[in-house]
């Protein structure tokens, strides 16, 4: 039940756009559990499955409930909803920060994450109209599209909104879930589990042999994706909605801040009502 909870939360990145689910799933603590569970599933078929399935069901119902939410905001508050999840992926740079630094850094590392950046901004900022928008797919494009949701999910920091906007799929993948549109969702399930095995075996190899340079390119990478979260319709004025927009913004990155460090910070929170607590105490006997 924990993990199929934990499965929900993973699945609003998966829909949301700029907070991708891969970025949750190390926030959870559950990202290298996860990559190894899937690259290595049938080793040890049982445990994995085991993991895997409530892991899948809560994420495929966060997407389900959530594409119809987030495509109701875009619509009616698209300003306030953008800034809102800018606020959230930017409450996640210090965690990633500390997560390519965990296991040994150099300087060396800092112009892997500027040329990762540079590559990255240029990939999914400069060439977003690359790709036409697809709204009737035809087999190949359907499992592309699983294909991408994949990747995307499951590679930390590249964010499923932004990859499918620049590939042209990010209205049909919010449209065919709220819509429940099996012609495009069956092919999808085909290559979304297909790019799940090879992407996770590939990131599970990559990160046992070459952690920190790994963790630094995709740390560029989610670095460049950070502009795309806003996008013409979010242009800040002397008005009651740009402060509204920044108060949003700001709630959402001590939400995402938070939650990079919930465990420590829950600790925190009870030291502090400990100390009130004792100060009320004193106070009273005195």
């Amino acid at each position: 039940m924990y993990n199929f909870l934990k499965g929900i939360i993973v699945g609003i990145g998966g829909i949301a756009p700029g907070l991708s689910g891969s970025v949750l799933l190390v926030i959870l603590g559950l990202y290298q559990k996860t990559i190894n569970a899937i690259g290595t599933i049938f080793k040890n078929f049982k445990k994995n499955i085991t993991f895997l399935v409530p892991l899948f069901l809560g994420f495929g119902i966060g997407v389900i409930i959530f594409s119809k939410i987030v495509d109701f905001l875009l619509e009616n508050y698209e300003m306030y909803t953008r800034f809102t999840f800018l606020g959230l992926v930017i409450g996640t740079v210090p965690l990633f920060y500390r997560e390519v630094k965990k296991e040994g850094f150099k300087k060396k590392y800092y112009w892997i994450m500027l040329v990762s950046a540079c590559a990255g901004f240029a990939l999914f900022f400069l060439n977003k109209d690359l790709f036409p928008v697809i709204t009737d797919p035809n087999l190949f494009q359907s499992v592309l599209l699983g294909v991408a949701v994949a990747g995307s999910s499951i590679i930390p920091g590249v964010d499923s909104a932004v990859i499918l906007s620049s590939l042209g799929l990010y209205e049909l993948y919010v449209g065919s879930i709220a819509d429940f549109n099996l012609s495009v969702l069956l092919p999808a399930a085909v290559g979304l589990g297909l790019g799940a095995l090879i992407i996770s075996f590939i990131m599970n190899k990559l990160l046992s042999r070459f952690y920190t340079i790994t963790f630094s390119v995709i740390f560029g990478l989610f670095l460049s994706i950070i502009p795309n979260v806003l996008n013409g319709s979010c242009i800040l004025g002397p008005n009651f909605a740009s402060v509204i927009s920044m108060i949003l913004a700001l709630i959402g990155f001590g939400v995402s801040f938070f939650l990079g460090d919930i465990t420590g910070n829950m600790e925190k929170i009870k030291n502090l009502i400990k100390k009130f607590k004792n100060r009320n105490n004193e106070e009273t006997k005195s």
